[in-house]
């Protein structure tokens, strides 16, 4: 086995920031002059069932960090739903997967000063085949940073539970998106707590509304969406809501949000006004393929505010939307530009690195 020092960067859960937060340390490292390899042994970003399609992630660090490696190397193992199940019907071998990531590691670590290893989904994933990130760790002798979100001490308990799982293996938190909500409470209560547990906590990372959302536009290509109004794109939309109450109802509930996507159905005319009234609502995404009225895309020009049509019913958009906003802004140099700048202010570098 190479001795080449390496991090695992997991998290709690899905859409922590895990890869932004991976591949900005990466490049921090090469910053001090260390030549740094990437690999993410379970492709879990997938874009068909059968994983013929490639994770972006590994895509994204090749390009950043300058890497010829090849992509069945840098992904050994494509983690999507029909793989999982083969193999829960016994058609994977766990020890033939982890000979595969083991061997496909050594090779990219071989003539590396640093590796940096991005876990799959959550740390779970991956134990329908023994190879959950605890399981990772173990298999290439890495040090495991832990990405975790925070809004209340609730999930605290996924910290702990996680950091009992890796143990000793386990160098510290990174918390982030920490809303400024949430930041007095983590930082009063919630980093000394877990410190009188023995848990290195580098950082906390502040919400960003720039890594958090899509705009509107990143939204509108990724649905395949037809833009009715002239407004600008630029916006962000961070969350979803679904109209399909009442308009007075509708307008006390859609005034409570922000940054917010409407989804309701191309013909709710009452919705549609209700969702333009309320300044938290970015735009609006009209499904099944009906036209507004004229009315309704005249208050929204004068409004500002975008209308996307779809063709598809309202849970199938709903789906697709979710999907996009969970897996943050579409991934791109610019995003790990500035995830390296919020770790460099907010996170002890040296003492990760």
């Amino acid at each position: 086995m190479t001795d080449t020092p390496t991090t695992l960067v997991t998290a709690t859960g899905e859409g922590a920031g895990k890869t932004a937060i991976a591949v900005a340390l990466a490049r921090l490292a090469a910053d001090r002059d260390r030549s740094v390899g990437y690999m993410k042994p379970k492709g879990t970003r997938l874009q068909s069932n059968v994983g013929k399609t490639l994770d972006q992630d590994p895509m994204l660090a090749r390009e950043v960090l300058g890497l010829d490696s090849e992509m069945h190397q840098m992904e050994p193992v494509v983690y999507s739903p029909t793989f999982v199940e083969g193999a829960i019907r016994g058609t994977e071998d766990a020890d033939a997967l982890s000979d595969r990531i083991r061997e496909e590691y050594e090779e990219l670590a071989a003539d590396r000063d640093r590796m940096f290893v991005e876990g799959g989904g959550s740390w779970t994933t991956g134990g329908v085949v023994d190879l959950t990130d605890v399981d990772v760790a173990e298999l290439l002798d890495a040090r495991v940073v832990l990405v975790a979100e925070y809004g209340s001490p609730n999930d605290l308990d996924d910290v702990l539970a996680a950091a009992d799982a890796f143990g000793d293996r386990l160098a510290g938190v990174v918390f982030n998106k920490v809303s400024d909500d949430a930041f007095d409470s983590l930082g009063q209560d919630g980093i000394p707590f877990l410190e009188s547990r023995g848990i290195t906590v580098f950082g906390a990372i502040p919400h960003e509304k720039e890594l958090a959302g899509v705009t509107v536009g990143e939204l509108a290509d990724e649905l395949g969406a037809e833009l009715l109004t002239d407004a600008p794109t630029d916006g962000f939309v961070e969350r979803f809501l679904v109209g399909a109450m009442g308009g007075d109802e509708a307008l006390r509930y859609f005034r409570r949000a922000r940054d917010a996507a409407v989804i309701t159905g191309g013909d709710r005319a009452d919705v549609q006004t209700a969702a333009l009234d309320a300044s938290g609502v970015a735009c609006l995404v009209l499904t099944g393929g009906h036209r507004p009225s004229g009315a309704v895309l005249g208050k929204a020009a004068d409004a500002g505010k975008p209308v996307l049509a779809v063709n598809t019913d309202t849970v199938t958009a709903i789906d697709r939307a979710e999907g996009i906003v969970r897996s943050g802004r579409t991934r791109d140099a610019r995003t790990v530009d500035r995830m390296a700048e919020l770790l460099d202010a907010h996170v002890d570098v040296d003492a990760l690195l």
